[in-house]
């Protein structure tokens, strides 16, 4: 065969694909990301929540260096994070004192560590996987996944949040939790740029696995069940503890005072909730406010269920230990009430220390004694006994934790969460976070129960729907009914294994059909 001359050049100078600059790339990349903050509460447009992963599918199918997909993947995260969670500027700058432009090196500095999830995201399917629609969800999921256990996890921004209201999707939460409404998401928003691509059948497949949720939605399969008994009568005390007063030592006997006069006429009622460390010290400093709270709800045949900072004196040997146990805690008290339980998912430097054992060799932190910790909650903790039913309980920040919401939920009637928002200011961070648990109860078919400090206070049925809400930053009582359920959802037998099995399983036969596919020239 004869070639010529014309071909000849185009074989020994074959011409470079065309793509967009890099630093265009990387821009829109970043903007790709920081636009998702919009798919969440409490903005709640989830197209965003497609928009946002489509653009980084279409930025990284042009074939391209290793580098390059991870610079875009890099940029799309660090712009998901810095945007997303800029909620933590509040608890930094304004109640911890740090100066405006350290705080926002730190969220750049969070965001960048973040955004490598989604880095390795686009290195790994530029590099291992064939290009299409199903290892880009699948990769999408692990590394949504891989949020909740890596360096104990920071498990917010999940795609599949946007949609936790809009059943025709969510309606896959309870049969595997909110990765399985993540994954066909972003299968859906991969597919619909193949189909600008003229490669329709992977819409076809979306469109299969969306019939089956709407399917869900409609046909309404009651996974659990009301347990036959009448519903609970409760009232979720919201305090609106300013943060700044919250921990001084002066304003004290002020907080107990005003959750005191606000639960005055709450006894009577069944259940009773005080919020996260409503009381702002040690249950052994407050012994005579304590008992005197159970006085009055064994009198009115009351349970009373509140936040403390729990200290075990029984286990503190002097001699080994600086200081004795401490948890953050959940304890109910007064009639047909008896449990704690200790928070399992402490937050990093908030709650504790990371490697704080090291901090020994620095010379001016060894041996310090202000360098305290809480300690963590077992992972095998009854649920409290109330009223005659198991409730399953979780502090603040854990609630984001699919699997230990599901583990806690196990052989309860109805759930629990307290939670000190302050922190967090107006942003949208404590919107975001009521957004979770509602999730949460879609996913484990359980009532919740949320009482917070300053909101959001709120009553959520076994749908995930919101029953009833306190306005934010108000003092006040949120009063109404919860109904004890029984029976498991599919998530709840079998947690997060379904998915991640088929995510291994695509990611298996993506790899090994990459590997059979002739290389081409890629993209610096």
């Amino acid at each position: 065969m004869r070639l010529s001359t014309v071909d000849l050049q185009k074989r020994l100078n074959p011409e470079k694909p065309k793509g967009l600059p890099l630093v265009l790339t990387i821009l829109i990349a970043w903007l790709a990301g920081a636009i998702f903050i919009f798919a969440l509460a409490p903005y709640g447009f989830w197209p965003v929540a497609l928009v946002s992963p489509a653009i980084l599918y279409a930025l990284l199918l042009p074939q391209m260096s290793g580098k390059r997909a991870f610079f875009i993947g890099q940029a799309y995260g660090t712009g998901l994070w810095c945007v997303g969670a800029f909620w933590l500027y509040t608890s930094i700058h304004v109640y911890g004192d740090t100066p405006v432009w350290l705080a926002l090196i730190m969220i750049a500095l969070m965001g960048l560590g973040m955004g490598l999830f989604h880095g390795f995201l686009a290195l790994t399917f530029n590099r291992l996987v064939g290009k299409q629609p199903l290892s880009f969800a699948a990769l999408w999921i692990l590394q949504e996944w891989m949020k909740t256990w890596l360096f104990t996890g920071f498990p917010w921004l999940f795609v599949g949040y946007a949609f936790t209201e809009q059943y025709w999707l969510s309606s896959l939460a309870p049969v595997a939790g909110v990765f399985a409404v993540s994954f066909v998401a972003v299968l859906l928003a991969a597919s619909i740029v193949e189909q600008f691509r003229r490669r329709g059948g992977y819409l076809i497949a979306t469109f299969a696995l969306l019939i089956i949720s709407t399917s869900l939605w409609l046909i309404n399969p009651q996974w659990t069940k009301p347990k036959g008994t009448p519903d609970l009568s409760v009232s979720l005390i919201q305090g609106n503890i300013p943060q700044d007063l919250k921990w001084l030592t002066e304003y004290q006997v002020e907080t107990l005072k005003i959750y005191a006069t606000l639960t005055s006429t709450e006894w009577g009622r069944d259940i009773v909730v005080w919020p996260e460390s409503s009381i702002p010290m040690f249950q052994d400093e407050a012994v005579g406010f304590i008992n005197e709270m159970v006085k009055m709800a064994k009198e009115t045949d009351t349970t009373w269920i509140t936040g403390i900072p729990y200290r075990d004196q029984a286990n503190f040997d002097p001699k080994v230990d600086k200081y004795p146990p401490f948890y953050n805690s959940v304890i109910a008290l007064g009639s047909d009430a008896q449990g704690m339980y200790k928070k399992q998912r402490l937050v990093p430097f908030g709650e504790y220390i990371p490697f704080e054992g090291m901090l020994d060799i620095l010379p001016n932190l060894a041996g310090s004694q202000d360098i305290m910790s809480y300690s963590r909650g077992s992972d095998s903790q009854s649920p409290l006994r109330v009223r005659g039913h198991n409730l399953g309980a979780a502090v603040c920040y854990e609630v984001a934790y699919p699997d230990t919401t599901r583990k806690n939920a196990i052989d309860t009637e109805f759930l629990l969460t307290i939670s000190n928002d302050a922190w967090f200011g107006t942003s949208a961070g404590p919107l975001q976070h009521l957004q979770m648990v509602q999730m949460r109860a879609l996913e484990n078919g359980r009532w919740f129960m949320r009482a917070t400090n300053t909101g959001v206070t709120a009553i959520i049925d076994h749908k995930g729907r919101i029953v009833k809400r306190a306005p934010q930053f108000e003092r006040t009582v949120l009063r109404g009914n919860i109904q004890a359920r029984v029976g498991n959802t599919p998530f709840m037998r079998f947690g997060n294994y379904p998915i991640l099995i088929v995510i291994a399983l695509l990611l298996l036969l993506s790899y090994l059909g990459k590997r059979a596919t002739p290389r081409t020239r890629v993209i610096d």
